[in-house]
């Protein structure tokens, strides 16, 4: 049996900020970059992040972040998605 190869390529978002981030070589089906940008109560920042397959399990993820500040204690948070294109090597 042969075994499909699935072309590997990078994946590029542009936060609202001007961060950018690539993520790659990955096969994956990613679409969405989705970043947690928590201020502490000390001041201090913490940054969560990762990638979805589509926008909609990218939202879902903003319920998770709610609980996350509230369990946690953030000051505030900004819950963010972007969308992925994809980018030479």
């Amino acid at each position: 049996m042969a075994r499909r190869s699935r072309k590997k390529r990078y994946l590029t978002a542009t936060m609202p900020d001007g961060y950018v981030k690539t993520i790659g070589p990955t096969a994956d089906p990613f679409t969405h970059y989705w970043r947690i940008v928590a201020e502490l109560e000390n001041g201090r920042t913490e940054v969560f992040w990762g990638h979805a397959g589509s926008l909609a399990e990218a939202r879902k993820l903003r319920a998770a972040a709610q609980e996350g500040a509230r369990m946690r204690g953030w000051k505030d948070y900004r819950f963010e998605i972007a969308e992925l294109v994809e980018t030479p090597a």
